[in-house]
């Protein structure tokens, strides 16, 4: 087994290399070096503090934020941490994207990679390395519900820096003791004097920071736990926010490109006279994968690409859904599987036990992102600028790179924000397309997609088939629980992308059963991956795995409680007596959505889940009319995910992921066809409208937890919930999703 990291395989073998630690290799490993200097710059009348932090002598507070504001709010929730340790107004706050620095490493998404990839006695070490792996390679990615849990401690550490800094500095003024001073709305006080931190900034920077840092205490004049306005939302409304394609250069052209299927050969032909008739067309740039019109206008352009035509070669079988459906059946059935949990015996059937079994089935999802794949690119002495809304921007910066046939070091990238797509702009294509345009053309480039080739190629979450088996005991106890979950192994080949590489054997991954294990006391368990090639590219969709390890999880245990004839709640609340939190939020949301116990005709329906260090509880309810319609009419979403930087962003995000999930859950499925999608849009996806949305009620459990993730935590639950209200509704269990009553 071997678990992936940013161009770094570990294995076993290699992990058992030299006495189980390999004294040479570690020996090598600290001879690299530590330390790395912030690369963060300074303009005119800013005062650099640290890798986070810029002073203005206006009193400006600029804040370097190392993730990609997506519309989850981290360009409001970092900052919120900073400032807050600081003493700064938040009136006077501003964001600026870090650049690509070690120093901006997400060294937790890349200690969370390898869990459950090794033997327990090696995860330390496993860690360690991922951890390390991550900062020397500057691996700086957004994703898995990270974001606060990986950057709170370093943002507070650099606004505990600058506070010291800045008090030592107003302390020579006053001559008075640093130690008693306080910051507060952008000034250093002592007593009812006052200076501001722009006063202060050159003499503060050129101090040394203390040895020992402290945090600032206190419940007084603080900002974390408030519900500050957003910081990326005036810019959004009056339309001077930037994404990649307002990105506006002299001599600016505009492209638009079609690709070859996925598995398809080299291009084979266009219809190059057609487009030539269109106004505007400026020149055809033709790739073995691809073709691309360039105009003097995006829509000139885009329709230069249609009259083109193209015509791919095919190199073996044309994929297709009735093929990929197979796979993953042949693959449940039969196939080689890779144990990732093995607690206890779930082989031996306890004594007075019930044995239930369940088959489930989940297709593709779309990432259906607003702002499709879109990059702008100019290349001029050797050297190439890329604006781009990304999740990877070394990543990106390298593949811009191997694209231009340069030097990572002579590529520059401004990262922009992005127009949603919680994964989708984890991808790199339009980055390298646009990169050669840019070389070839000899002028900037702007290379939106078309929405088509957006659905086309998005980067759909994987189809994934699971059995599950439990032994019920006589008194409604789950005793033994297993899981065999057929899955392309997704995170695997998202990385082999990432580095440009091409993808290789299908290994399993425990990724790809991330969120299998059930939150409840179950002595035996066991889940297994069967990998499966089904021949059709998949990538990073909003709460990955877990959206379908809840789905199958959440029904079955509904399924054992009407097999128990327990109402579903108290089904579950028996079996947490180790999950305090979890059994918190479930009763939080029975309450707030007025759970009537899920009985015949309720039309109400309850899943939870507990993933990215928090936990929630969602209970739904629905309406079927009488085309066999399904609506979700009410939600209320209890949630605990620890500390609560900023409670409003919290809520937004939850509330976008019931949404999100509701799509996924009730949507068109996804057929392909000759290697493509059949569908051309939104239209053809099913999504739901604003007006279709339900109400929805959101509660945050209080807590003194370390913060856990929520941008991701809701979209799990809602799927399970839904198809439990369906069965409690209609007496029919649907387990497939998308959900449907047809043929049911």
């Amino acid at each position: 087994m071997v678990s992936r990291i940013e161009g770094l395989a570990i294995s076993r073998r290699k992990l058992l290399v030299g006495g189980g630690l390999g004294a040479g290799l570690l020996l090598a490993w600290e001879l690299w070096p530590r330390r790395y200097a912030p690369n963060l710059r300074a303009a005119p009348g800013e005062t650099l503090f640290n890798a986070f932090l810029k002073v203005g002598s206006d009193g400006r507070v600029i804040v370097a934020v190392p993730q990609a504001e997506l519309g989850q709010g981290v360009y409001t929730s970092l900052p919120q941490i900073l400032a807050d340790e600081l003493g700064a107004d938040w009136r006077t706050i501003s964001v600026e994207p870090a650049p690509v620095s070690p120093l901006y490493a997400n060294r937790l998404l890349a200690q969370e990679a390898v869990e459950g990839e090794l033997p327990a006695m090696f995860e330390g070490l496993a860690k360690w390395w991922a951890s390390e792996s991550a900062t020397r390679s500057a691996l700086m990615l957004t994703g898995g519900s990270t974001s606060i849990r990986a950057f709170e401690e370093p943002l507070r550490q650099a606004g505990a820096a600058a506070r010291s800094l800045l008090c030592k500095a107003a302390a020579r003024h006053w001559d008075a003791d640093w130690e008693n001073l306080d910051t507060r709305a952008g000034f250093v006080w002592n007593g009812k004097q006052r200076l501001s931190f722009g006063e202060l900034a050159d003499e503060a920077a050129a101090m040394k920071i203390p040895g020992d840092l402290e945090m600032r205490g206190g419940s007084e004049d603080r900002l974390t736990g408030e519900p500050l306005p957003r910081l990326d939302l005036p810019s959004k409304v009056d339309g001077s926010a930037q994404f990649a394609g307002d990105i506006r250069l002299p001599g600016l052209v505009y492209a638009s490109v079609r690709q070859a299927p996925p598995g398809a050969g080299s291009l084979l032909g266009i219809d190059r006279s057609a487009a030539e008739k269109i106004p505007g067309l400026i020149t055809i740039i033709e790739n073995p994968s691809w073709v691309a019109s360039v105009a003097s206008n995006w829509w000139a352009a885009n329709r230069a690409t249609e009259a083109l035509r193209p015509r791919f070669a095919v190199e073996g079988t044309e994929v297709n859904s009735a093929g990929i459906d197979r796979a993953l059946a042949e693959a449940l059935a039969e196939g080689d599987a890779t144990s990732f949990v093995s607690r206890g015996d779930v082989e031996t059937a306890p004594e007075g036990s019930t044995l239930l079994r369940a088959d489930y089935a989940v297709g593709f999802a779309p990432n259906a992102a607003l702002e499709p794949l879109t990059a702008t690119a100019r290349y001029a002495d050797n050297h190439l600028e890329i604006w781009t809304a990304t999740q990877a921007p070394a990543f990106a910066r390298d593949a811009a790179a191997r694209a231009a046939g340069i030097d990572p070091d002579d590529v520059t990238l401004y990262p922009t924000i992005a127009g949603g797509g919680y994964g989708r702009k984890l991808e790199m294509q339009a980055v390298e397309q646009a990169a050669e345009l840019a070389t070839r053309v000899g002028r900037p480039v702007q290379l939106s997609w078309s929405r088509i080739e957006e659905t086309w190629h998005d980067s759909l979450r994987p189809p994934a088939r699971a059995s599950l088996a439990a032994h019920l005991g006589d008194r409604g106890s789950v005793l033994t629980w297993r899981a065999r979950i057929a899955t392309p192994p997704t995170s695997g080949e998202i990385a082999r992308r990432l580095r440009g590489k091409p993808v290789r054997d299908v290994a399993a991954e425990a990724a790809a059963v991330a969120g299998a294990v059930p939150p409840y006391q179950i002595a035996a368990v066991a889940i297994d991956h069967v990998p499966v090639a089904i021949g059709h590219p998949t990538g990073a969709w909003r709460s990955m795995a877990h959206s379908y390890t809840c789905f199958f999880t959440e029904c079955f245990i509904d399924e054992l409680s009407r097999a128990a004839k327990i109402e579903p709640m108290s089904f579950r609340m028996q079996m947490l007596g180790d999950n305090p939190r979890l059994a918190r939020t479930i009763a939080t949301a029975a309450q707030l959505g007025g759970w009537d116990g899920g009985g015949n005709g309720s039309a109400m329906g309850l899943a939870a889940h507990s993933a990215f260090g928090s936990h929630v509880a969602l209970v739904l309810e629905i309406e079927v009319d009488e085309q066999l319609r399904l609506r979700v009419l009410r939600a209320a979403c209890a949630v605990d995910c620890g500390r609560t930087i900023n409670p409003d962003i919290v809520r937004q995000q939850v509330e976008g992921g019931v949404v999100f999930g509701i799509g996924a859950a009730t949507g068109t499925p996804i057929r392909i066809d000759r290697g493509l999608p059949t569908a051309l849009g939104f239209r053809d996806l099913g999504l739901p409208l604003l007006s279709q949305s339900p109400e929805t009620i959101v509660e945050l459990i209080v807590s003194d937890e370390e913060p856990g993730g929520v941008t991701e935590l809701a979209v799990p639950p809602v799927a399970p919930a839904i198809a439990n209200a369906l069965f409690a509704l209609t007496g029919k269990r649907v387990r497939t999703l998308p959900l449907t009553l047809a043929g049911a």
